[in-house]
């Protein structure tokens, strides 16, 4: 068992609130009405460090000594771990608490209770992350996360596309992006030549990868390709994993049966289909369902849930815990 300890945003005296009024707020992307009125700015602050007496009340008391307001905050310790995860929403005066002294303060933090991970991000200041999207044949993901950037529903910039499959100059994918400016990427790989060193050459300025129906049961990427490149690479694997890994996992649900199948966004590690989970959803089916109502239901939920997971990561929701799990606020 698990212990999860959730902070309430209405105990004043633990996360200092400030008698202000909530039209002075301001959130990413929504403007004020009144000139007079305090812009404040939306933080997001992730913490990571061995469990100890009063990590919360230094917290709090970090944000409320330069006058920000917490909204929300979640802390999970597990049980007999002895370790402190948290992750804190709150509102400042830009003014008043400047980016650089912000960053300076929850450094002071961090070497106070010797954290491992300790992350602050100001969506208004910060620039969006940058991803280069992997795809093949199937472009029902790499279609909806396209448009998801073109709607402002996912806080990335698209960098450009990457894939095995090479798309005439008239599909749509190939109109979109260059409609937009995004570099199109056709790399013909086999299952001797993965082009990771091409891949790796096109990405060096990329926050994380995301493999939106890539390379599928053919191939992997390989251990050397994930440490040189260092970073995080985020997957979708249209199945319930653990269940079901590797090629044709909506036959292979479906000839089994089942009574529900799902979608898996998960990390990317050498080993297939076995990375830490960051989202799963799944929809039921029944002896009704044919193979192909299968894989029209797989597509929609591999769609959400991918969307999803690189939407939490964004806003710094996912965090590693114990190795091959994580902990998603």
């Amino acid at each position: 068992m698990s212990l999860t300890r959730r902070v309430s945003t209405s105990l004043p005296q633990v996360i200092g609130f400030a008698n202000r009024s909530f039209k002075s707020l301001r959130f990413p992307g929504q403007s004020l009405d009144s000139s007079s009125s305090p812009v404040l700015t939306h933080g997001i602050h992730v913490f990571q460090c061995p469990d100890a007496v009063g990590i919360v009340a230094k917290l709090s008391d970090c944000i409320a000594s330069k006058g920000g307001n917490i909204l929300g905050a979640d802390v999970f310790v597990p049980e007999n771990k002895r370790v402190f995860y948290s992750r804190s929403q709150f509102i400042f005066d830009p003014v008043k608490w400047p980016r650089e002294q912000m960053d300076e303060d929850f450094n002071n933090l961090s070497k106070m209770f010797n954290a491992m991970r300790s992350v602050v991000r100001v969506p208004d200041q910060d620039p969006k992350y940058k991803i280069a999207v992997l795809a093949s044949k199937q472009d029902h993901c790499l279609v909806d996360l396209l448009h998801g950037w073109q709607d402002g529903r996912l806080p990335v910039d698209i960098t450009c596309v990457i894939s095995n499959h090479d798309r005439g100059s008239n599909t749509h994918v190939i109109r979109f992006l260059e409609r937009h400016g995004i570099p199109y990427h056709y790399l013909r790989t086999t299952k001797e030549n993965k082009r990771e060193g091409d891949i790796l050459e096109l990405v060096p300025n990329t926050d994380f990868l995301v493999l939106a129906r890539y390379m599928q049961s053919l191939q992997i990427l390989s251990g050397n390709f994930l440490r040189s490149y260092g970073k995080d690479v985020i997957n979708i694997h249209h199945g319930l994993l653990p269940s079901f890994k590797g090629g044709n996992p909506s036959r292979q649900a479906f000839n089994a049966g089942v009574k529900l199948i799902g979608a898996t966004s998960h990390f990317v590690t050498e080993e297939l289909d076995a990375g830490p989970i960051i989202e799963q959803m799944v929809e039921r089916v029944s002896h009704r369902d044919n193979l192909l109502s299968f894989v029209q239901k797989s597509e929609n939920l591999e769609k959400q849930c991918l969307a999803k997971a690189i939407k939490s990561y964004c806003e710094l929701r996912v965090l590693p815990y114990e190795g091959k799990k994580t902990v998603v606020f």
